[in-house]
């Protein structure tokens, strides 16, 4: 591999502002929120809210990718191309797999959140009572790590940007 000039590198530098290390007994404390929800599906609703349950995940994550691609779609293209799924937990879904700009990821989210809740508010209208607590519980467990770090980060700088590791999430200043 033949080295480039120094004046064509690129050189990165970031400083760290802020990293918050999630635990792994939060992770598997948050695995088991779908198991609860599920006995109560089927407790409340028998065999149908267990087909209800099953089928409001994929639903709520087709969901969240279509509004998620729209929205960075509208903004700029280069932007889609930095999200990927990701199919680890806490970010499991439709996420950036760089660093990524905390204004940027504040406006996807709460776009998301906000237009989700509206979509499951049509469905409400003819969908069973099962499968309407499922979707709104899919959508607030998935949306749930997102808008923690939302929170967490609400205090500090607007443009810094966000980097979600499998065991934390790091806040840098270009």
């Amino acid at each position: 591999m033949i080295a480039e000039p120094e004046n064509k590198a690129t050189f990165y530098q970031y400083r760290l502002l802020k990293k918050k290390a999630i635990a792994r007994s939060v992770i598997y404390s948050y695995l088991c929120l779908p198991v609860i929800m599920l006995i109560f599906n089927l407790l409340a609703f028998s065999w149908n809210g267990l087909f209800f349950f099953l089928l409001a995940g994929p639903i709520t994550v087709w969901i969240h990718y279509v509004i998620a691609r729209t929205i960075l779609l509208l903004v700029r293209t280069s932007y889609a191309k930095r999200w990927h799924w990701n199919l680890r937990m806490p970010w499991f879904g439709y996420i950036p797999d760089q660093h990524f700009s905390y204004r940027m990821f504040v406006r996807v989210h709460l776009n998301m959140s906000w237009i989700g809740l509206c979509i499951i508010t049509v469905c409400m209208l003819w969908s069973p009572v099962s499968f309407t607590l499922s979707l709104i519980f899919w959508h607030l467990w998935l949306l749930g790590p997102r808008l923690y770090v939302i929170l967490i980060l609400s205090r500090g700088r607007k443009d810094g940007l966000i980097k979600l590791n499998d065991q934390d999430v790091s806040y840098y200043l270009q």
